[in-house]
């Protein structure tokens, strides 16, 4: 019923489940809320890197539910609704344009796995039937626009390239001509690989949205963040920095499989109100899922 995200996500869940263990021993089997276990229950979540704003909120709920006689059976069902309901967006996937090309702006740091996120995406949207085009505005980092060109060659989708140093807004320029002259139905725009105290690069990721804005009415349509699950919270801090300068719409977490610290999925959730949109499950490159809450949590609980 779940599919294929579930069974990729059990796989890739490993190690967060492993930490996750002492929440799911605390729960099981347990029906009755007294300060004590809301204490314990709260312990649980820190050490499974849930992040202080939404263990807080699920341990108060859990205490509320308890005292309005919601909890009527075992607590690990109540706390798995509110686990689901934390990690809900009401509209899911990529905000797709009626006509024109669709627009979707590529962030984060070097070393987060966003070039290979980009190639991931790309294979996706073009299995489900899309005309995709890349363009490689990570002019900056050394071989950056190499990588993205041989990608590109694996899988037959199209680019607009510069050399290295060239100016990225006249990239991201020339590739909102040719995405709206060509029929493409997405854009896939790759930025500069920055750190976020980066100002002059920051600015220049700015100057990016500016143009794309200027060339397709309504773009970027979607500005997703690649976080390195592996980071846990220090994702937190790069996420807040990179809203700043430009809209982000939401998350693709890239090595979940590789990580313990995959409970920063709720702390994402909860603290920037930006949701997971497409997790990283692997080294291929169909390895990359639109992100479904109720397989996240049930794959959390399931037991071995």
């Amino acid at each position: 019923m779940l599919g294929r995200f579930f069974k990729g996500i059990k796989a890739g869940l490993t190690k967060t489940k492993s930490v996750f263990g002492g929440v799911f021993d605390l729960l099981r089997g347990k029906g009755r809320v007294d300060e004590a276990f809301l204490e314990e229950l709260e312990k649980r979540l820190y050490l499974a890197d849930v992040g202080t704003q939404a263990t807080l909120l699920i341990v108060d709920r859990v205490r509320q539910g308890f005292r309005d006689k919601e909890i009527t059976g075992e607590i690990e069902t109540f706390v798995k609704a509110q686990l689901r309901e934390l990690l809900t967006d009401p509209s899911p996937g990529l905000n797709y344009q009626a006509s024109g090309p669709t627009v979707v702006m590529i962030a984060g740091v070097n070393g987060s796995g966003k070039t290979t996120s980009i190639a991931k995406l790309a294979n996706r949207l073009q299995a489900d039937g899309k005309k995709v085009l890349l363009a490689a505005c990570d002019t900056f980092r050394a071989a950056a626009v190499e990588q993205l060109t041989v990608w590109a060659g694996r899988l037959g989708c199209d680019i607009v390239k510069q050399g290295q140093n060239a100016d990225p807004s006249a990239v991201a320029h020339d590739a909102c001509e040719k995405a709206k002259a060509r029929g493409f139905d997405v854009l896939i725009v790759d930025t500069a690989g920055r750190l976020h105290t980066q100002t002059h690069l920051m600015k220049e990721l700015e100057k990016i949205h500016r143009i794309v804005t200027r060339q397709i009415p309504g773009a970027p349509h979607e500005v997703l963040m690649v976080l390195d699950a592996t980071t846990g919270q220090n994702a937190l801090v790069q996420a807040e920095q990179f809203s700043k300068s430009v809209k982000c719409t939401g998350i693709i977490l890239s090595k979940l499989d590789g990580t313990a610290k995959g409970g920063a999925v709720f702390a994402i959730k909860q603290k920037l109100g930006l949701p997971v949109k497409f997790v990283g499950l692997g080294e291929k490159i169909e390895d990359m899922e639109p992100f479904d809450p109720d397989a996240f949590v049930t794959a959390l609980f399931e037991k071995e």
